[in-house]
């Protein structure tokens, strides 16, 4: 099996982006990235739009947004908030707007280009972006044509290091979807997770496994990784697993306790907060989950008996 240099590898990655960001998506989808924009003007440099309501071609559920801004001042109009989003970002709120075929809800996410940009490196300890944005996303808004190229490169970037864990957390040799399903079950230990699915990991690979596959060497040879072909559809990545474990541990530890600093500042950022984040857990877990007044009142209070009793319960994990 031959692979092309770097540069040419870099350039296959590029036009499949290219292609999959330029893809339509459904009226009210560009509608609700327009509304955003509209009301921050130019300091929203891109919308991503991403998630399952992309995977499904469907506008029926929450819609998920990253919004890429430069100044969180110019953004939020206000320094405590801008102060807030730089701390610990993304800072997180809901949007409501009227579609075509009805009422509209939006989880909109907002971050600088450049933090954005670094937590997509495979050396940093937060994993929440690069594994999300390693999948399929459409760049529905976007300043100009240098911002539409950072995004690409940014995005490319994201693949190249969710390549790299792949083949370090997978097999030593395999077939492509090996290597991603591995990656993407270990993931879900990165972070407190409410989903029902005992294999939600092959699920997302299974969603675009050609996508996956046809992005798996390019994004290897632009990290440096050697990779060997084996037997039919097989490869063998020449890359160290010594030390994986313990720093993907180490990643699992600081993501859940991202995940759940963000979910209490959601509380506070998000509109009516505590009744999405409750919606969350009931939707994905399929278990209801009742506060008292109490507890809705002051989530921040009574958040550590909240999820002590839900990792009881095993609806968090």
């Amino acid at each position: 099996m031959s692979f092309p240099d770097a540069k040419r590898s870099a350039k296959t990655m590029g036009a499949v982006l290219d292609e999959e960001l330029a893809e339509d998506v459904a009226p009210d989808v560009r509608a609700m990235a327009n509304a955003i924009v509209a009301a921050h003007g130019g300091s929203v440099a891109a919308v991503l739009f991403y998630g399952s309501c992309l995977r499904d071609s469907s506008t029926a559920g929450v819609l998920d947004f990253y919004v890429l801004v430069d100044d969180y001042r110019a953004y939020h109009r206000r320094a405590m908030p801008a102060l807030f989003n730089f701390l610990l970002p993304p800072t997180v709120s809901q949007w409501r707007i009227r579609g075509s075929s009805g009422p509209l809800r939006a989880k909109v996410a907002v971050i600088s280009r450049a933090q954005f940009r670094r937590r997509m490196n495979a050396r940093n300890l937060d994993t929440s972006l690069w594994i999300r944005f390693c999948q399929p996303c459409a760049l529905v808004y976007r300043r100009d044509t240098e911002t539409a190229d950072w995004v690409v490169e940014t995005l490319g970037q994201a693949i190249s290091t969710a390549a790299e864990w792949a083949v370090r957390l997978g097999p030593a040799e395999g077939e492509p979807g090996s290597y991603w399903r591995a990656l993407f079950r270990n993931s879900y230990r990165a972070e407190l997770r409410v989903e029902r699915s005992a294999d939600r990991g092959a699920t997302i690979y299974e969603a675009a496994a050609a996508r996956y596959d046809r992005l798996l060497l390019p994004a290897l040879r632009r990290t440096g990784i050697r990779v060997q072909s084996a037997a039919a559809g097989q490869v063998r990545p020449f890359c160290r697993h010594r030390g994986t474990a313990a720093a993907w541990f180490l990643r699992c530890a600081v993501g859940k306790t991202l995940t759940l600093a963000r979910l209490v500042k959601a509380s506070f950022t998000f509109n009516d907060g505590v009744d999405y984040i409750v919606w969350k857990i009931e939707r994905h877990s399929g278990r209801p989950l009742t506060l008292s007044p109490w507890q809705r009142r002051h989530p921040l209070l009574s958040a550590p008996a909240v999820l002590w009793r839900l990792w009881r319960s095993k609806t968090i994990r």
